[in-house]
């Protein structure tokens, strides 16, 4: 049976439609409640319905971010116009269907609304899955212009090319058959930032926030119990190196600041989800200092090699991504020593 799909753009003044009943919604990532509606910024964010009948209504507020929409686990449409929307699928044959809504482009402020799914059917308890990673990170975990053709690239073009569900977190996860978070930021690290910039406001610093932009602590979720966090940082700090004015009189005390602090990240990571097998990611220029941070806390250091960087601005290639989840996988095969 043919599909047949219906754009319609609605005023930001109108609230949520009621096109039929409301499904209940799986979470994948941090959200905040406004009413029926959920607003929220981090990348990779998605939601899920699960229904039977022949068709679904996805209401939502595109702002500046991409979106796809996923039926039964198949792609149906990416949107990328920025708008308050209603995209009305029709046609589904008979029987249960799964829809999904996953944000592809990083939103470092605002974000997105989600208005809900909603059928003319029955709506059924929405889908869940047993195993939670969490990915925290910087660009790399972002995804951040991995499907470019190009390295060089303006701003829009990275914002346009950037598919954090093709990023080696998600990616992962679904091979792993597991629910997923994606906390990261473009730029960031555990004590510098890229260039220097910003400081004092890194990852850690980042990481209680609701929405990236905002500084609004997330919900204590006692249903967010990962049994493993994956975490990539430290491109950002040692990027580029330390000049006047900065925190650190040289790379060395970078280096001492970095280890100190990341092994109280982790171990306040590990604080919260006890049960949690804890992953550090390192490229070569500080891979050691990765090492350290994994030998002084009980986590698994997992070296990245070099990758081919096609992706804008010098950022991992969506084979590049796949490498990462390779590894990644490998590792998680291993038992922990």
């Amino acid at each position: 049976m043919k599909i047949a799909a219906l754009l319609l753009p609605v005023a930001l003044s109108v609230p949520a439609p009621e096109q039929g009943e409301r499904l209940p919604v799986h979470i994948g990532g941090r959200a905040v409640a406004e009413g029926k509606a959920l607003r929220f910024g981090w990348p990779g964010t998605y939601f899920e319905g699960r229904f039977r009948g022949t068709d679904v209504t996805v209401a939502f507020d595109t702002r500046t971010d991409f979106y796809r929409v996923l039926i039964d686990g198949k792609v149906f449409q990416t949107l990328t116009k920025p708008e308050r929307t209603e995209l009305r699928v029709k046609g589904l044959k008979p029987g249960v269907h799964t829809v999904r809504l996953e944000k592809l482009t990083e939103s470092q402020s605002g974000g997105g609304i989600f208005l809900g799914f909603f059928t003319s059917g029955t709506p059924m308890g929405a889908p869940a899955l047993r195993n939670q990673i969490e990915f925290i990170g910087d660009s790399h975990s972002v995804g951040y212009g991995n499907t470019s053709p190009t390295r060089d690239c303006k701003s829009q073009q990275v914002h346009d090319t950037t598919d954090t569900s093709a990023a080696f977190g998600p990616v992962l996860a679904k091979r792993l058959g597991a629910d997923y978070r994606v906390i990261a930021y473009s730029g960031y690290g555990i004590v510098r930032n890229y260039a220097g910039k910003f400081p004092g406001e890194n990852l850690p610093y980042l990481y209680a926030r609701a929405i990236p932009g905002e500084a609004g602590a997330a919900a204590p979720d006692k249903g967010w119990r990962p049994g493993v966090i994956v975490i990539n940082l430290g491109t950002n700090d040692f990027s580029t190196p330390v000049h006047a004015g900065e925190a650190w009189a040289d790379d060395a005390a970078l280096r001492a600041d970095y280890r100190v602090k990341y092994i109280a990240f982790v171990r306040a990571r590990q604080a919260a989800q006890p049960g949690a097998r804890v992953l550090l990611m390192g490229a070569e220029n500080f891979y050691a200092d990765v090492a350290a941070v994994a030998a002084a806390t009980g986590a698994t250091p997992v070296k990245v090699p070099a990758l081919e960087m096609t992706g804008c601005n010098w950022h991992p290639s969506l084979k590049d991504h796949r490498v990462m989840a390779d590894l990644l996988a490998a590792t998680l095969r291993t038992p922990k020593r």
